[in-house]
């Protein structure tokens, strides 16, 4: 069997191995990239962030949900809407962005390689392929293969009604009621979009509090939003067996001794690094945690000076936007190409309904730092667009230094929240002030014009 040397070896072609492989292809590297079969662009694209993303788009229009403001409550595009009609569109979707992956790759003349990966040394993979194995050496390793969700025996998954986040495009039909075992992102994400079809949902979650991380006046308004819907929120228990009784329906048993029944499940907690296949006891020093996770440094390197990791592997915070930095900087970082990295103002967009984003620092976190702050907020319904677009909900955020204006910290809850973040980020990225945005004249009408409104009310109160 011979061996392909290369500059770069990187493992896993989604957000983070695709961003550190054209890093380093841009500056005359050799590289290849290894993924599985069928999984060119990786978890994201295959199972995470491009299908539950398009799913929610797809519930969003077919619900007709944005539009009830003006129609009534009982709006809808489409009656009786199936998972046929939600799983065409991701399909399409999908398969576009694989494409466009594929394209990137072999415009920047990256070696592409499916099979499964397993270390033989410190600088050697083997790849099994549909071929035969075949090995690769490279000079550094990239390790990126995503995660998977979490599973446990405690729960009975038949791919049907009890299934994780990767299985629900694969149920059956829609069912009346869901129990939502995890308050975490992916289970909070699927429960607004359960609760924009109509669906009755409960959510048990061990934690007292969700996205404990976000602004608690934002999660406050989600949950209100959300128990509006319908749903029914259990935390700070804990799911002791899930069994299906004689009527065939599902009943997760508590801990504290309670009941939930429900006609589907759906499984959130957590998620398992693919670490496991990869052989790393080939790697003196190189390990993962339990949870399949990989500890690097600032740099995103492991323990073993040569190997990186970036994306999911490495967990928190665990986004396909930051994977794509993350991946990117440690190819600077391994062939010595400037770079200024600022993870502190990575942005987060969680997408619920409405949606949610933020970027700097929270009222907790200042408050725990001792640092001084004031607040300026912004109403989407006294927004001339908010209007226009039946937007009810929707709130921005400013924390800023009551001295010198210096911009803090942006929280968003409603429509567009995750687009708007980024004009506050790149505040931020300055070190800008609020007096920016009570200065700029922003389109009318617009969202945008909120940095505007929420800027004077934050100045009005010193």
């Amino acid at each position: 069997m011979g061996c392909a040397r290369y500059d770069l070896v990187v493992i896993g072609s989604g957000p983070a191995g695709q961003k550190g492989a054209i890093a380093a292809a841009k500056i005359g590297k050799r590289v290849a990239i290894i993924d599985r079969a069928r999984m060119l662009g990786g978890v994201c694209i295959h199972t995470g962030t491009i299908p539950s993303k398009t799913l929610r788009e797809a519930i969003l229009y077919l619900s007709g949900l944005r539009q009830r403001a003006f129609y009534g409550k009982s709006y809808t595009v489409k009656e009786g809407i199936t998972v046929t009609d939600l799983s065409t569109r991701v399909g399409l979707v999908m398969g576009r962005e694989v494409e466009v992956v594929r394209a990137q790759l072999k415009r920047n003349g990256i070696t592409v390689i499916e099979g499964a990966a397993r270390f033989t040394d410190p600088h050697t993979v083997e790849v099994e392929t549909p071929q035969g194995c075949t090995a690769v050496a490279g000079e550094y390793i990239l390790v990126a293969p995503g995660t998977r969700p979490a599973k446990t025996p405690d729960i009975p998954f038949d791919g049907r009604r009890i299934v994780d986040s990767d299985g629900l495009l694969g149920i059956e039909a829609l069912p009346r009621n869901v129990i939502v075992v995890g308050a975490g992102v992916v289970g909070i994400e699927y429960a607004c979009m359960l609760l924009a079809l109509n669906v009755e949902v409960t959510i048990i979650d061990g934690r007292r509090e969700i996205l404990e991380f976000a602004d608690e006046e934002i999660v406050d308004a989600l949950c209100y939003r959300m128990r509006a819907q319908n749903a029914t929120f259990r935390l700070g228990e804990r799911v002791e067996s899930v069994t299906v009784d004689d009527r065939d329906r599902i009943v997760a048993r508590l801990e504290s001794g309670k009941r939930v029944i429900g006609d589907g499940l759906l499984y959130t907690v957590g998620r398992q690094g693919n670490t496991e296949e990869l052989n790393l006891s080939a790697v003196d020093g190189l390990c993962a945690d339990e949870r399949g996770r990989l500890r690097v440094n600032e740099r995103y390197q492991t323990c073993v000076p040569h190997i990186y990791a970036a994306g999911d592997v490495i967990g928190f915070p665990s986004l396909a936007s930051a994977a794509m930095e993350q991946g990117r900087l440690a190819s600077c970082y391994m062939f010595g190409m400037s770079t200024a990295a600022r993870p502190e103002l990575f942005p987060y967009g969680i997408y619920t309904i409405p949606e949610i984003s933020m970027v700097g620092r929270t009222e907790r976190q200042l408050t725990e730092s001792r640092v001084t702050y004031e607040v300026g907020v912004a109403r989407f319904d006294e927004l001339a667009k908010g209007q226009m677009m039946g937007e009810e909900m929707g709130l921005l955020k400013l924390l800023f230094d009551p001295d010198d204006h210096r911009l803090l910290g942006v929280h968003i809850i409603g429509d567009g929240a995750a687009e708007l973040a980024h004009i506050g980020q790149a505040i931020l990225s300055f070190g800008g002030t609020i007096d920016y945005f009570r200065d700029t004249v922003f389109n009318y009408p617009t969202l945008a014009e909120a940095y505007k409104v929420a800027a004077l009310d934050g100045l009005n109160k010193l």
